[in-house]
């Protein structure tokens, strides 16, 4: 595992405590996955799912998708983790439910 796919498995940690902490939000399927596979493979994983996950929904209902997987994916940083199809997947569910993720990373 490189640098580059550690600094994202420590986001995806984070986004799962701190959903936890301030949302009283408890992934626990995200965290088996995450556990399994790794923070990149469970994000492609999470990212083909048709519909998106019952994670996001909750995340929009509390207003606070700069936690979601969608996001931190879009970080300029991870360019490199995820294919243009990944990220527009990405992109257009984020815009879907009224968050810009062009302007969360400005």
């Amino acid at each position: 595992m490189n640098s580059l796919e550690k600094n994202f498995n420590e986001d995806m940690k984070n986004i799962y405590l701190r959903a936890k902490k301030e949302l009283k939000y408890n992934a626990t399927r995200f965290l088996q996955l995450f556990s399994e596979k790794g923070g990149v493979q469970a994000a492609k994983m999470l990212i083909a799912k048709d519909g998106g996950t019952y994670g996001f929904e909750i995340l929009s209902e509390h207003r606070r998708l700069d936690l979601s997987i969608e996001a931190h994916v879009l970080k300029p940083e991870y360019v490199q983790l995820f294919t243009d199809e990944e990220r527009n997947i990405c992109r257009y569910r984020l815009k879907q439910f009224g968050y810009n993720p062009d302007q969360s990373h400005v």
